[in-house]
């Protein structure tokens, strides 16, 4: 998600996401309380079913969400960010806990439920059933410690320690269920309070000033700067501020295109070239970025990549900031390099541009599913839902031929073909992928039920191109995939329609980009910029 406003959010509107979050818990506390319903199946089965061993199990999994454990990881966490100075990634944590114990408190005491009638392990507690203040709790806190890996550290483990400080909350909630102290819905609504309350602290932070060096626009800049941008997800206050950044760079103000939805903006940067532009910044999405660079591939106008949108996979191998603005004043401050293009054609698919990957299968029907609003709402995890829609779809026979040798056929779940390696959450689908080496890379999912999936997880965690049952990889410079009958496919994210053909050839050094300085090249501080935090 983007966000555009800057400074400290307004205090009112921060009031009113707490006053919604506690009438929607306690709305429903109230329902589920008065109503009649029957849920405690599972509670009654759990406690029938007891052992020695789960009874240990659980009750270590409470202790990591009891009071005296949240307050102590809390503070420790807190402690070591502000060593380091990072005072909002302390707030979140912190303020995150806190904010879903006020909530708790306050909700527990108007709906005052009682605990299920079965043998509790934990005995009599002050606080009433619903909702679950454990969960809540650790929602909140080691939901936040998954988001702060991901944030702060950097290759494919910070997504393994995402996923284990993801899986407290859900481990506390089974053992809350486990031990009697809960019914279903309270540990759901403890979950709903905790990441509400990361969601609504998170908006609340002000941004982060960054300074960075003053911008040095050498081949590939020099002239007059353009924005095309996308009017959907870049609104009048977010552009007001990325002009803000030319200006202050010494620039002068920029010429402002909107892209149309027709051509995603490649009119708007063909206009920009024909004014005289030497440095293009594409504000929106993948699907803006790849317009744009169609427009200026083989020319010497550079093109400044602003993530505005939902994957930002260019942004992203890059090595750009995730904010816009940070993500502009990075550019202007770095250098120029000249990186690959892809031309993608097939049956019914007229030739068009890619800058990150194409695909077909799997990934594509997810891409067609997800609507724009849900994108806008959540983020790239609104991919998420679409994966878990589709992960039981049969796997399908393609043939691959890689620069026209034989083709040789395979039963895949996707298909994916790339001019860059990352995806979102840092993990390498195509370990071996560079924008700038004149080879496209592909890899081939094969996985096959769980056991296969499993497979291939654990191939993408683990990296290499070595195959295995879960993933297979090539790589040439021209690379031909032909399906048994038509399936879905896409382009930079962007569905492209059904066929059964979809081909991708290089285009070696077609794109000029600026990228951030090596940070071994940081100048003194000249030009303050904003980061979100």
């Amino acid at each position: 998600m983007t966000r555009t406003g800057e400074g400290v959010r307004p205090l009112g509107r921060t009031t009113a996401w707490v006053a919604a979050q506690a009438a929607v818990l306690i709305t429903a506390g109230l329902l589920v309380t008065r109503g009649a319903l029957r849920e405690d199946g599972p509670v009654r089965w759990l406690a029938e079913h007891r052992t020695g061993g789960l009874t240990a199990v659980s009750g270590v999994l409470s202790t990591l969400a009891f009071t005296p454990a949240v307050v102590a990881v809390t503070a420790l966490v807190a402690a070591l960010l502000l060593v380091r100075r990072r005072w909002r990634e302390a707030v979140l944590v912190a303020g995150a806990v806190a904010l879903q114990a006020a909530l708790f408190v306050t909700v527990a005491h108007v709906v005052d439920r009682s605990r299920p009638e079965v043998v509790r392990l934990d005995g009599a507690l002050p606080t009433s059933s619903f909702p679950s203040g454990h969960v809540g709790a650790a929602t909140a806190l080691y939901g936040g410690l998954g988001l702060l890996a991901l944030r702060l550290l950097r290759g494919r483990w910070r997504v393994v320690l995402c996923g284990l400080a993801w899986a407290v909350p859900v481990l506390v909630a089974g053992s809350r269920l486990y031990r009697g102290m809960h019914h279903p819905t309270d540990v759901l609504a403890g979950a709903l309070n905790g990441a509400a309350a990361l969601w609504v602290v998170w908006r609340a932070l002000p941004a982060r000033e960054v300074r960075g060096p003053a911008a040095v626009l050498a081949p590939g800049g020099g002239g007059p700067v353009a924005l095309v941008y996308n009017p959907v997800v870049v609104d009048a206050a977010l552009l007001e501020r990325l002009c803000a950044v030319v200006v202050g760079h010494g620039l002068g103000r920029p010429r402002c295109l909107p892209g149309e939805a027709e051509d995603s903006g490649r009119a708007a940067a063909e206009r920009a070239l024909a004014g005289g532009a030497r440095l293009v910044a594409a504000c929106g999405g993948d699907g803006t970025v790849t317009a744009c660079a169609d427009a200026l591939a083989g020319g010497g106008a550079a093109l400044a990549v602003v993530p505005c949108g939902t994957g930002n996979l260019l942004a992203r191998n890059l090595g750009l900031p995730s904010d816009p603005v940070a993500a502009l004043a990075a550019a202007l401050c770095g250098g120029s390099r000249r990186i690959d293009l892809m031309r993608a054609e097939g049956d019914g698919l007229p030739v068009r541009a890619a800058a990150t990957m194409a695909g077909m299968g799997l990934d594509a029907a997810v891409m067609a599913d997800t609507g724009r609003a849900l994108k806008r709402r959540l983020g790239w995890p609104a991919y998420l839902l679409g994966v878990a829609r589709h992960l039981g779809d049969r796997r399908f026979p393609v043939a691959v031929a890689v620069d026209g040798a034989p083709p040789v056929h395979r039963q895949v779940r996707m298909a994916v073909v790339g001019n860059v390696g990352a995806l979102q959450g840092g993990v390498r689908l195509l370990p071996e992928a560079a924008p700038d080496d004149g080879l496209l890379d592909l890899v081939l999912v094969r996985a096959d039920g769980l056991r296969g999936w499993r497979s291939a997880a654990l191939e993408l965690l683990v990296g290499g191109r070595r195959p295995g049952p879960g993933l297979e990889h090539f790589r040439g410079r021209r690379i031909e995939l032909t399906a048994d009958r038509a399936r879905p496919r896409e382009c930079d994210g962007d569905p492209v329609g059904d066929g059964r053909v979809l081909a991708l050839t290089v285009r070696p050094g077609a794109l000029l980009v600026r990228v951030p300085a090596a940070p071994d090249r940081a100048e003194p501080a000249a030009v303050a910029h904003r980061e979100v935090a």
